[in-house]
């Protein structure tokens, strides 16, 4: 527990390299292959068009019709008609796998998937949206093609294309991530679906201002809900991201505040305010008035905390020791007087021990903490990262449940 606990181209060429995702899913398929093979489709020869050379099942199939049609039409293909897509077995097993893989291309993806993904197994699902990122690639046509898929398709599919996407290299592309974002803002889509399009975001290296502003604005809306939620998530990641990068935080910490500020969902605000704690960037005088603000007017206890927590790592140590006295004096919740307690000792280290024991005399449930923090300084640990760890309870208030 940390200090800051809170709460592939198209179609493959002969030979090819079988990818890692299939290595790992053949393991687990050797272990139910067994019951995979008895469960076939009651012995009707479901599985037998896998062979080289299944005639017979698959004339079968095309005589009813097959199961669908959405391949492309074989270079020795007759009266116009397109071949049906390979009927794979719904208990999947590794020769299935290894057939898909070796002959799937972005055209026929989704109904060649589409058995495979009835399968339920989360395995395969992982495989199929991997499998589907090597073959966007780089390419933003190909991204934007799957995007379009993402309008109407059901949920488990849903979530294949979404993660394909954000794990692609198209997504960084201006014309795919500016499509991403205009659709999780159309209002004709159901949150949960602008939830995983605004999600898909994530990966960006960092965002322009107008990008910035969209998700800003949306985030506050009182009715942005779920999708509210995922805007503000992904703004916090893709700041880390471009702090690491650059150490270029202020926007994006501009734009949480206003978030954590003026959205009426107490989840999103607590969402906004703590997630800078990930980044750690050093706050600037007007950054840190708006968090001493929170943390004397925000009404979530959580939003408190984790104001104190950011307050703490702002760099004006005595404006900070002082804020928190004066916080504690007048907080009434236990966990929130833990928070400024604790983070106290990490903005001002040795020097926050005359504040601390002032909140123990306030409040008496405090001054055993106090004695041990004391005992450790006098022992000449002065790291907080160290000190913390060396705690014989971190949590003596059961306000870390939950928040790791």
């Amino acid at each position: 527990m940390t200090p800051e606990s809170l709460h592939r181209s198209a179609g493959p060429a002969p030979g090819r390299r079988v990818p890692k995702a299939l290595t790992w899913l053949a393991g687990a398929a050797l272990l139910v292959g067994g019951a995979a093979l008895l469960s076939s489709r009651g012995g009707d020869g479901a599985s037998s068009d896998a062979e080289a050379g299944g005639t017979a099942a698959a004339s079968r199939e095309a005589a009813s019709g097959g199961r669908g049609h959405g391949g492309r039409a074989g270079a020795g293909g007759t009266h116009d008609e397109e071949p049906p897509p390979p009927r794979f077995d719904e208990a999947v097993c590794w020769r299935e796998l290894e057939r898909f893989d070796a002959a799937v291309t972005l055209e026929n993806f989704r109904a060649w998937a589409a058995p495979l993904l009835a399968s339920g197994d989360s395995l395969v699902a992982d495989y199929l949206a991997g499998r589907l990122t090597e073959l966007i690639g780089q390419d933003p046509g190909r991204a934007s093609e799957v995007l379009s898929w993402a309008r109407t398709a059901g949920p488990d599919e849903f979530d294949v294309l979404l993660r394909a996407l954000r794990g692609s290299e198209a997504v960084h592309h201006a014309q795919v991530a500016t499509r991403l974002l205009a659709q999780g803002m159309d209002a004709t889509l159901d949150g949960g679906r602008r939830a995983g399009l605004l999600s898909a975001l994530d990966t960006q290296k960092r965002f322009e201002p107008a990008a910035l502003d969209t998700l800003t604005s949306f985030a506050k809306d009182p009715v942005s809900g779920e999708a509210g939620w995922a805007a503000t998530r992904t703004i916090a990641r893709v700041m880390k991201r471009d702090f690491e990068a650059k150490g270029n935080a202020a926007p994006y910490m501009d734009a949480l505040l206003t978030i954590g500020t003026e959205s009426p969902d107490e989840q999103i605000r607590y969402l906004a305010l703590s997630t800078p704690m990930h980044a750690t960037p050093v706050l600037n005088e007007r950054t840190r008035a708006q968090y001493a603000k929170v943390l004397t007017q925000e009404g979530s206890p959580d939003g408190r905390e984790a104001a104190a927590h950011n307050l703490s790592i702002s760099g004006d140590n005595q404006q900070v020791l002082e804020l928190f006295a004066d916080a504690f004096a007048r907080e009434q919740e236990t966990c929130v007087r833990w928070a400024l307690f604790r983070f106290a000792a990490r903005a001002s280290g040795r020097e926050a021990l005359p504040v601390m024991a002032n909140m123990a005399m306030a409040d008496p449930r405090f001054q055993p903490l106090y004695q041990v923090f004391e005992q450790r300084y006098a022992s000449g640990l002065h790291d907080f990262v160290r000190l913390w760890n060396s705690l014989p309870d971190q949590d003596p208030f059961g306000c870390l449940v939950g928040h790791d």
